[in-house]
């Protein structure tokens, strides 16, 4: 794949994330509209049925990958237990340390995981670009959090500090449970699975897992049509569609540049909340949003263009560099060997069809950049 084929596949992968970060944002909102229903229940049935339903549309796709999804196993299970555990503890979160600190560290603190995942597991460095994006995005996302606590706060029913604590610990599963499973999608699309597929897979089997805690919590969304047309919403638009663009995304770009994008779900939710519920947002929390745009801004502008003269692989350079001649990251050279010999052994097509994408992986992407495993089929 060319550099310029290489950023439109990054650019599609952004969009789509973007766009699944806007429906995410939408969440807060319904959930206004339904108050006697709680959070556990919120969570199973947005993240229960969505993947139940993703899981049904990718059901062909899923058959005809069935042995790849098995030889994955591990993959899929670690990402369909992630799936469950993430809409209960952010939620709960949210329920116990208030919307606010609920969110900066449920969602804060994910982009974090995933940078620790992607580089242990598969050896990928950061960019400046990266950093640079995480910082203002984290740093976003910290002042329209703090707004909307400032603006909550009234000096009574103040919770209390284990509950505070508890709500923080909550948000910390929540942010480790989104980057794995944000993860486990990438990784499984990488191999040659689709991403519908992949997705329906582990959404599927996470929605399996959370039907008790539907069963068990969701009797207040049919005591009204009200409540049930919210938890239909839930399912269908901002789990069910934006899960199928997440999906879509993580085929372009990896899990920890979608984590980045993501952070525009808490500044849509603000806007939403002044919009259409008639809230008030200080001046902190505009400064926040803009900040959240910058971070976007950063992370999806197209990379400067070097002089021909000039090396792919100079010093201090922030990204990864391209496949001539640049270092390689041990962790995701030993990975894709390993994986190249079991594709030799299985004698797949597999093997043939990863020639020319092999020297790239193993010379190591630029984590702002992302692969379109699409193209190779």
């Amino acid at each position: 794949m060319s550099r310029d084929d290489r950023g439109r596949s990054a650019g599609i992968g952004a969009l789509c994330v973007l766009a699944a970060s806007v429906l995410w944002g939408t969440t807060g909102t319904a959930a206004t509209f339904a108050p006697g229903v709680g959070p556990l229940a919120i969570g199973a049935v947005a993240m229960g049925l969505g993947g139940l339903l993703q899981a049904l549309l990718a059901a062909p796709q899923i058959t005809r990958q069935a042995s790849r999804l098995r030889d994955r196993r591990g993959t899929v299970l670690l990402g369909a237990v992630s799936v469950a555990v993430y809409p209960l503890a952010f939620y709960s979160s949210m329920r116990l340390a208030g919307v606010a600190v609920g969110t900066v560290v449920s969602l804060g603190t994910a982009p974090l995981a995933s940078a620790v995942i992607e580089r242990v597991v598969d050896g990928r460095r950061l960019t400046r670009r990266w950093m640079l994006a995480a910082t203002l995005g984290l740093l976003g996302t910290v002042l329209l959090c703090v707004a909307e606590a400032a603006r909550a706060a009234d000096g009574t029913g103040q919770a209390s500090a284990v509950t505070t604590l508890l709500g923080i610990a909550l948000g910390l599963v929540a942010a480790a449970t989104y980057a794995l499973y944000s993860w486990a999608a990438h990784r499984l699309i990488t191999r040659e699975i689709s991403s519908r597929a992949a997705m329906g897979a582990v959404f599927g089997i996470g929605g399996l897992l959370l039907l008790p805690v539907l069963l068990a919590t969701g009797a207040p969304l049919v005591a009204s049509w009200t409540n049930a047309a919210v938890g239909t919403y839930m399912a269908i638009v901002p789990m069910f569609a934006g899960y199928v663009l997440f999906g879509r995304g993580l085929a372009h770009v990896p899990a920890s540049t979608a984590t980045i994008l993501s952070l525009l779900e808490p500044a849509v939710a603000a806007v939403l909340a002044v919009l259409v519920v008639g809230e008030r947002l200080p001046a902190a929390g505009w400064t926040g949003i803009a900040l959240v745009i910058a971070c976007l801004a950063v992370l999806t502008a197209p990379s400067r263009r070097r002089s021909r003269g000039q090396s792919r692989n100079t010093a201090g350079h922030d990204g990864v560099g391209g496949p001539e001649g640049t270092q390689v990251p041990v962790g995701a050279a030993v990975l894709d060997v390993a994986d190249v010999a079991d594709a030799a052994l299985a004698r797949t097509p597999w093997r043939r069809r990863r020639t020319g994408g092999d020297a790239e992986r193993l010379a190591g992407r630029r984590w702002d950049q992302g692969e379109s495993p699409g193209t190779a089929r």
